[in-house]
C-alpha cells in the first residue's frame, strides 16, 4: 500500500484531528523501508504526501477535505455540502442543544479567554454561572486554573472540541464578533432551545460563591 492511501485510511478512520507526530509514527515502517534515512526525512516525506492529499481533495470532483483543525488533520465536508449533510445527520441523531445566553457566554470566554465568571458577568449584565455548567458538560470550554486575585475566581478558556466544532486550527484564527456571530447562527440557528423554555441552563447560577463559583468546579471536576 502507498504511503498517501496509508494517510488517507488514517485521517478517514481518526474521530479526532491527527497529528503529523501521531500519523509519522503511524507509517514510520512504511517510510524507512522507502527509503528515509533519519526522523527528520520521514517526517518531511509525511508532510509532503499530506499536503498532496490535501490539495487533491480540495479539488471541485470531492464532497470532502481534509484541512488543518486543533493542530491536526482532519476529514469534513465542504462548506458547499453542509446543508444536505446536516439534513442527513438531523435524522440520524439529536443535535446539540444550546441557549442563546449559553451562546452569548461561549462567545464571551472565546474572546476574552481566560476569562471567569465575574468578567463574563460584566460583560453580559447578567449572572452566567448557571449556563458555565451546560458549556462545560458540551467539552466546549474547560477550566483553566485560577486568577490570582481576592478569591481566586476560576478562569474558563475553550476547548479542542470547540475548535471542531467551528472548524478552527485555533482560537487565531477567530473571525471578527459579527462574522462570529453569523456562524453561530449559520451552526445552531435551528437547534437553539429559547431561554424561556430551558431554565436550568438559564440565568440563575447554583447557589455558590460568586467570586469561586465552587459547585461549578466541583462539576468540572
Amino acid at each position: 500500500m502507498s504511503l498517501k492511501a496509508q494517510l488517507e485510511a488514517i485521517i478517514y478512520a481518526a474521530e479526532t484531528p491527527i497529528t503529523l507526530e501521531q500519523v509519522s509514527q503511524l507509517v514510520k515502517e512504511t517510510v524507512i523501508a522507502d527509503g528515509a534515512a533519519d526522523e527528520a526525512e520521514m517526517k518531511s516525506r509525511v508532510r509532503s504526501c499530506l499536503e498532496e492529499l490535501v490539495g487533491e481533495y480540495g479539488g471541485p470532483d470531492h464532497g470532502i477535505e481534509i484541512r488543518q483543525v486543533a493542530g491536526g488533520y482532519r476529514m469534513s465536508t465542504k462548506p458547499e455540502q453542509h446543508e444536505v449533510v446536516r439534513a442527513f445527520a438531523k435524522s440520524l441523531k439529536p443535535p446539540i442543544r444550546l441557549s442563546l445566553p449559553a451562546l452569548e457566554t461561549l462567545a464571551v470566554i472565546a474572546y476574552k479567554q481566560p476569562a471567569t465568571v465575574p468578567e463574563i458577568n460584566d460583560i453580559r449584565g447578567v449572572d452566567s454561572g448557571g449556563v458555565i455548567g451546560t458549556l462545560l458538560d458540551r467539552k466546549l470550554i474547560t477550566t483553566a486554573g485560577r486568577k490570582q486575585v481576592i478569591g481566586r475566581p476560576i478562569l474558563y478558556k475553550t476547548t479542542k472540541e470547540f475548535l471542531m466544532r467551528f472548524g478552527l486550527k485555533d482560537v487565531n484564527e477567530l473571525p471578527s464578533m459579527e462574522e462570529f456571530e453569523k456562524l453561530v447562527a449559520e451552526s445552531f440557528q435551528s437547534e437553539l432551545i429559547p431561554a424561556e423554555s430551558a431554565p436550568a441552563e438559564a440565568e440563575s447560577a447554583p447557589a455558590a460563591d460568586p467570586e469561586t463559583n465552587e459547585s461549578v468546579s466541583e462539576k468540572a471536576g
